[in-house]
């Protein structure tokens, strides 16, 4: 792990794993971000709100939440299956992974144990792999599990921000290598993500501070703000958990998506933006001009119908 010289020592309110967690993050995201203007340019009708993000604001840049606001249901699993069928484990630890993601999409929240537990199964998995190995077989596994799960109005908002000239990142507790892959095929600028200890290339089978969740996700976003310049008040940041209330709640735009029911009440008592991409049914709206959501859900069938040609 390179040293963290940039990263000025200051007291902070979370543990000192989640900042260690946190500024780990933020330096792998630097280390693998994308230079601007490298995304397909979505149709015009992605743009939903005129005022905002604002064209040519470099200070800005907006952080989107990996699991049930981008994808659908838990990047790691999907990457554990794929991993399955390329017998990096066996028929006991896949059911193990399986009752991990119903457990997930039934309860639509994300659990402190049951992540603990994902972590400790997929960390296991992974000790004595070379990184290039996981990251050649996570392009893969990308196209055949991830890619038709991606949810199109959440897609249609970064881009948005994307054709502001903005920078947009993924902040989840999935593995930085593999949300590293999912940024760069959606044409993000890059990703912060939980860190994975490696020694010459191979897996320890530790962690980097802990999983980047909750206080942890807000201080990478802090840390790679701070890296990059950035104005933490023009910035924004999507979730659908209540988990992220803390990185939410350093933004100027906080945006509430496809949310939990915490997440939801938290949001309307503080006048946050919501949006609900799980049904066909108008998103739900706070402080939202009418005419934005419809834009979004067209937007979003726009980015659906460009990304798919994209695939082919």
């Amino acid at each position: 792990m390179a040293s963290l010289g940039w990263l000025p020592h200051r007291k902070r309110s979370a543990t000192a794993r989640s900042v260690l967690a946190g500024e780990a993050a933020a330096e792998a995201a630097r280390k693998t971000s994308l230079a601007p203007g490298v995304a397909e340019a979505a149709p015009e009708a992605a743009k939903a709100e005129p005022e905002f993000p604002v064209v040519g604001d470099v200070r800005a840049a907006a952080f989107f939440d990996l699991d049930n606001t981008v994808m659908q249901g838990a990047a790691l699993f999907h990457f554990g299956r794929g991993l399955y069928k390329r017998e990096f484990f066996s028929k006991r630890e896949l059911a193990r992974f399986a009752w991990q993601q119903t457990w997930f999409r039934l309860a639509g929240v994300e659990d402190p144990a049951h992540m603990e537990d994902a972590r400790d199964s997929a960390l296991s998995i992974v000790r004595g792999h070379h990184v290039s190995e996981l990251m050649e077989m996570g392009e893969e596994i990308y196209d055949e599990y991830m890619a038709d799960r991606i949810w199109p109005g959440t897609r249609a908002l970064a881009q948005a921000h994307l054709d502001a000239g903005q920078k947009v990142w993924l902040v989840t507790a999935a593995p930085v290598e593999a949300a590293t892959i999912i940024a760069r095929r959606l044409g993000l600028t890059g990703a912060l993500g939980t860190v994975a200890e490696s020694v010459d290339g191979v897996y320890t089978g530790r962690l980097v501070g802990e999983p980047l969740h909750g206080p942890a996700k807000a201080e990478a976003v802090r840390a790679l703000a701070l890296a990059e310049y950035l104005d933490l008040t023009r910035c924004a940041a999507y979730s659908d958990s209540h988990n992220d209330i803390p990185m939410l709640s350093i933004v100027g735009y906080p945006y509430a998506i496809n949310p939990d029911t915490k997440l939801k009440r938290h949001a309307r008592e503080h006048d946050w933006r919501l949006r609900d991409y799980r049904t066909a049914r108008k998103a739900a709206k706070v402080g939202i001009p009418a005419a934005a959501g419809v834009g979004a859900l067209a937007g979003g069938a726009a980015a659906a119908a460009a990304l798919h040609r994209r695939r082919r």
